[in-house]
């Protein structure tokens, strides 16, 4: 797995902040492995959360990030995979609880719901909150 290395993929509702995302994420030093859509072309958010639950599990990243119009639709395709705790986020308190007692390793986000600005915000404090183990330890391996 590339050092700094995350996945991301969204639907044609997520095109426009995901490439803000991308870029802030690229002046951060991480590798961002774009998996699309790049237009604004109707397509279908299982696809894309089907290619980055593939490709968490081939070891091409161990954080995603998920953009979909709510962020539900998509958090809940990538969710049937068995290698992905994918978490909708919508603001900086769910972001850091999702990684505090939830281990998630996918945030998705809604692009009608989020603004850039908080979107950042939330990524931040996802990628830099690490798991608090102790009780919620058994609670997430119940999932695996």
């Amino acid at each position: 797995m590339p050092q700094h290395a995350i996945v991301i993929a969204n639907d044609h509702a997520g095109t426009e902040l995901k490439r803000v995302l991308a870029a802030m994420l690229a002046d951060r030093g991480f590798q961002v492995v774009d998996l699309g859509t790049g237009g604004s072309e109707s397509v279908d958010y299982p696809d894309f959360a089907a290619a980055l639950s593939k490709a968490l599990a081939e070891g091409k990243a161990d954080r995603g990030l998920l953009i979909c119009g709510t962020g539900i639709g998509i958090a809940m395709a990538a969710n049937r995979f068995r290698n992905v705790r994918a978490a909708p986020v919508h603001d900086v308190s769910t972001a850091r609880l999702a990684r505090e007692h939830n281990d998630a390793n996918v945030i998705a986000l809604g692009a009608r719901f989020i603004g850039p600005e908080l979107a950042k915000e939330c990524l931040e404090v996802f990628l830099n909150t690490p798991f608090a183990g102790g009780r919620h330890a058994g609670r997430v391996a119940k999932m695996s």
